[in-house]
C-alpha cells in the first residue's frame, strides 16, 4: 500500500511538475494582419498621393527637358559654337537636376512609406506582446518571416486581432473591396 501511494504521490507530483514548468508557444502572421489592419489602407492612400506628388513634378522636369532638347534641335544648325555649347550645358545641367529629383524622391518616399508603416507595425507588435503577457505564451514566433515546423504551438491571431479590435467584418470588407 505504501508503494502504491508513493507512487501515486510521485506521478502527481512529476504531473504538477511538467505543468508549472510546461512552456507555452504561439505563432502568427504578422504580415497577414498587417493586411487586415484599417490603418494600413489609409496609410497606403497617402503614399500613393505623395507618390503621385513626386512623380508630377518628375513629369514636369521631363517634359521641360524634352521642350530644350526639341528645341536646340531645331535650331541647332543656325546656332554659333558658343550659343550650341551653352544649350548643351543647359541640357545636361537640367539631366543632372533630373536625376538627383529621382534619387531624392525615391529616399523621400521610402521614408514616407516607413514613417507612415512604422506606427501600425508597432500597435501590432504591442498587441502581440500584450496577448503573449495575458496568455502567458513563453514566444510567440512570426510565421511570416520563417517556421518550417510547429507542433505544440497556439495560433494567436484571432486573439492579437481581437486585442486589436480588428473585426472579422471589416477583414470581410477588405477582402470584397480588392476583389
Amino acid at each position: 500500500m505504501k508503494k502504491i501511494v508513493s507512487t501515486v504521490f510521485t506521478f502527481v507530483l512529476v504531473a504538477l511538475f511538467c505543468s508549472v514548468f510546461a512552456q507555452k508557444f504561439g505563432h502568427i502572421d504578422a504580415n497577414k494582419l498587417f493586411t487586415v489592419m484599417p490603418e494600413k489602407d489609409k496609410a497606403t492612400n497617402e503614399l500613393t498621393e505623395y507618390s503621385k506628388q513626386l512623380e508630377g513634378e518628375l513629369m514636369k522636369m521631363q517634359d521641360e527637358l524634352k521642350k530644350k532638347y526639341d528645341e536646340y534641335t531645331a535650331g541647332a544648325d543656325k546656332m554659333s559654337d558658343l550659343i550650341k555649347q551653352t544649350k548643351e550645358k543647359e541640357l545636361q545641367d537640367l539631366n543632372q537636376r533630373i536625376q538627383n529629383y529621382q534619387q531624392q524622391a525615391q529616399q523621400d518616399l521610402q521614408k514616407k512609406e516607413q514613417d507612415l508603416m512604422q506606427p501600425i507595425y508597432e500597435k501590432i507588435r504591442k498587441a502581440i506582446k500584450d496577448v503573449g503577457e495575458e496568455k502567458k505564451f513563453m514566444y510567440i514566433f512570426d510565421t511570416s518571416i520563417l517556421l518550417h515546423y510547429s507542433n505544440e504551438s497556439t495560433d494567436v491571431f484571432d486573439l492579437v486581432k481581437n486585442k486589436l479590435g480588428v473585426k472579422d467584418e471589416d477583414i470581410k470588407k477588405l477582402k470584397d473591396k480588392k476583389n
